[in-house]
């Protein structure tokens, strides 16, 4: 869903005639909406049960996609991918619960390279898949096979998976506490994707009073939506989730870069756009079980810090861009950075779901799904920031390609040095494994 609708953004941009920065919001809204109920849905998975929050998420994300291709107007559209985000957010806070639940601790790193390996998988075949279908048949046909995949998705989960005894069951949902955190969250991340406007900081300022709240009647409940003792008391949990908040803001926004650079600078076609785009996530399918099974064995931060060092490489790489940049230097970079994404991402789950006790691993799986999709989000708020002040309300088109090529020089710098910060945060969680 996420590698190939970023293949088919140029098109659908000249359906809807959308700017610059509404085009960014096709991506942002989903990510926002996952963001927003990612940590209510965990712990709602860990009193009700995992599986029926999977399952209902397949069904809202394949009625969301068919409903997509319907959509009249660029403002439908944008909502219906909040619709998408609320059900993937249903699948990303249970799917790692649900599989460390059924393994041994001995075998998780194993497992979760197995698991990110497929996702990967699906990240690889994305653009690939998403350029074929947007260049043939239209994008529209990207939401139809997603809605499909959703569906058999669904089936799967009912008939394959077994209902495991929630073991917090017996405890209470905050509903008062998810309000308040979905309305401090939302303030953060939409306040920082209008900067630099004066409601921007008006957004952030009141999201930061909310978060504050928040945080300081979670303390006091004894079943708080989110237990902060998990971050208080858990170095590794803490630092670790700290990592990947870092490692996603600083990768995310180089596939969204790449597609647009590709197609308006080197003209490419969204087909071609994807075969370039496939090799990134290719590599991390391939390099993930490795780095999970080299996890069992040693220490998870070792792993991740070098992992993030390669990207801070690749995407120092990327600063470079120019308009007659040759195609095998972007290869390197992406290759480069897929390397490193694998090498810390595996390890860093498992550094994570090995922190918790069993009765928390839909919230741990919940935190760490957040942090990826604020992360995402703060990278394509990085992104719409810098397009704001050197591209602004203009669509990106030929005539637009040299703006196009200095905010992207600029985006991926940031990138880098926050990536670069990463890696301190990654080298201090401390030991995973005893003895």
């Amino acid at each position: 869903m996420g590698s190939s609708v970023n293949v088919a953004l140029p098109m659908i941009g000249n359906d809807y005639a959308m700017t610059a920065m509404s085009l960014g919001w096709v991506a942002t809204a989903f990510l926002l909406a996952s963001a927003i109920a990612l940590v209510p849905l965990g712990r709602l998975a860990d009193i009700s049960g995992r599986k029926r929050i999977f399952t209902s998420g397949a069904i809202l994300l394949a009625l969301a996609s068919l409903a997509c291709i319907w959509s009249p107007h660029e403002t439908v559209f944008i909502f219906l991918r909040v619709v998408q985000g609320i059900g993937g957010a249903m699948i990303f806070s249970t799917a790692t619960a649900m599989l460390v639940s059924a393994y041994p601790p001995e075998h998780r790193g194993r497992i979760l390279g197995i698991n990110i390996a497929s996702v990967y998988i699906g990240l690889t075949v994305g653009p690939f898949i998403g350029g074929m279908l947007t260049e043939h048949l239209g994008w529209k046909t990207i939401f139809v096979f997603s809605a499909l995949l959703a569906a058999g998705v669904a089936v799967c989960s009912l008939k394959i998976t077994a209902e495991e005894r929630p073991e917090a069951r017996k405890e209470s949902f905050d509903f008062g506490g998810s309000i308040l955190y979905a309305f401090s969250l939302f303030a953060l991340m939409y306040g920082f994707s209008r900067l630099p406007s004066r409601i921007a900081v008006v957004l952030i300022g009141v999201g930061l009073i909310c978060f504050a709240v928040f945080v300081r009647t979670q303390w006091k409940k004894p079943s708080p939506l989110l237990n902060l003792h998990l971050f208080a008391d858990n170095r590794a949990f803490a630092f670790s989730n700290l990592a990947a908040l870092i490692n996603y803001c600083a990768t995310f926004a180089v596939t969204f870069l790449l597609s647009l650079y590709l197609q308006n600078v080197k003209m490419m076609t969204p087909s071609q756009t994807g075969i370039i785009l496939v090799i990134e996530p290719l590599l991390q399918a391939l390099f993930s079980p490795l780095a999970g099974r080299l996890s069992d064995r040693y220490e998870p931060r070792i792993i991740s810090s070098a992992g993030m060092m390669l990207t801070v490489i690749g995407l120092a790489g990327l600063i470079f861009l120019e308009r007659d940049t040759s195609i095998h230097s972007i290869v390197a970079c992406l290759g480069v950075l897929g390397v490193g994404f694998a090498l810390f991402s595996s390890p860093n789950v498992n550094a994570i779901m090995s922190s918790v006790e069993s009765r928390f691993y839909g919230v741990a799986s919940a935190t760490l799904a957040t942090m990826r999709m604020v992360g995402q989000m703060l990278s394509m708020g990085i992104a719409m920031l810098v397009f704001a002040l050197l591209i602004g309300d203009q669509s990106i088109t030929e005539e637009t390609s040299g703006l196009l090529i200095i905010s992207a020089k600029w985006i991926f710098g940031i990138l880098a040095a926050t990536c670069a910060l990463g890696v301190g945060a990654s080298l201090a969680r401390g030991r995973v494994h005893k003895g």
